[in-house]
């Protein structure tokens, strides 16, 4: 197998980034005033975005599209060549077309342009030529120009996507904070995988409940809290007063500290060596949350009460992992 030359492959590799980053670096200049009306027409929209590009442009306007989506605007990708076979049927009059060419004169793309403004759509062009056919047919356009492709042969598009991508991400987060799009927006168009998990599940989702939640009162025996926790199996019980609300917990690190102290569990009250003013949860917080109070105190489990401070609920460290929360 032939060697490479590990130093000329290190030069190369940050020649590329050195290079894409001052293309990125140029954009700060173009977030102008052609961006903020590009803005405007994307924010009043009244149907959908419809990002349209061709080879290279076309992967990043289909990213493009699905960052816009998942932030509040709705969007799709349409292939400019299946376009002008059909595709065209998919685009209303109250949808705006975002358009991604370099050169500016992709020919799948200047051939559906007339329909395009027949139907009285407005028109977002993102080239790298102001004076391009597609920057003078549309009614904004977003210069991402640079000034060398980071290929060292200047034929393969690299600078000019990544200045695309950057400048659809500026987009998408300039409307997404004009929308007031929030966390729980986010979640909902997000429900698969971790992500959807840590943001939707709540509490109540995933807490014991009923006769499942380990509950003793004060003045139980040692071996009755044992008794109930072997039952439960949560790794603890909590413990109530006379008017049913939460005083404390026992938890199996409670029994371990008591070992070398000489209790007997048949006569002594669990109320002697349960944890007081022990941390409490209200189901309606999201499941996230409760796993980070669990890693911040270093406990294995949590009490979930209601207004009136008493058990509704009972979730442990092994009930977050099952979720996939952790």
């Amino acid at each position: 197998m032939t060697k490479i030359d590990s130093l000329q492959i290190k030069t190369s590799g940050l020649t590329v980034v050195e290079i894409e980053m001052q293309a990125v670096a140029m954009l700060k200049r173009r977030i102008d005033n052609n961006f903020v009306k590009a803005c405007e027409l994307l924010f009043n929209c009244k149907g959908r975005i419809v990002v349209i590009g061709m080879g290279k442009s076309g992967h990043i306007s289909g990213k493009i599209a699905a960052t816009l989506a998942s932030t509040g605007s709705p969007a799709f990708f349409v292939h400019p060549g299946e376009a002008s076979h059909g595709d065209l049927g998919m685009i209303t009059q109250q949808d705006v077309v975002l358009a991604l060419s370099h050169s500016g004169e992709t020919d799948e793309i200047l051939t559906i342009l007339p329909i395009i403004k027949r139907l009285g759509v407005s028109l977002i062009a993102m080239t790298g030529q102001q004076k391009s056919s597609l920057a003078s047919f549309a009614d904004v356009h977003l210069d991402v120009s640079v000034e060398q492709e980071a290929c060292s042969l200047g034929l393969a598009p690299t600078s000019s996507t990544t200045v695309m991508l950057v400048m659809g991400d500026a987009l998408a987060v300039s409307l997404l904070e004009a929308r007031g799009f929030t966390r729980n927006d986010f979640a909902l168009s997000h429900p698969g995988g971790s992500l959807g998990k840590r943001l939707l599940l709540k509490v109540a989702d995933l807490m014991h409940s009923g006769h499942e939640i380990p509950v003793v009162s004060e003045s139980a025996l040692i071996s009755d809290a044992l008794l109930e926790m072997t039952e439960k199996k949560l790794g603890m019980t909590a413990v109530v007063d006379n008017n049913d609300k939460v005083s404390g917990i026992f938890t199996d690190g409670d029994l371990r500290r008591m070992l070398g102290q000489n209790f007997d569990v048949h006569t002594t009250l669990v109320s002697k060596v349960m944890t007081r003013h022990c941390a409490v949860i209200t189901q309606h917080i999201l499941a996230a949350e409760a796993m980070q109070i669990m890693e911040e105190k270093k406990i294995n489990a949590l009490i979930v009460v209601d207004d009136d401070h008493k058990p509704v609920g009972a979730l442990n460290m092994h009930d977050l992992i099952r979720a996939g929360i952790v």
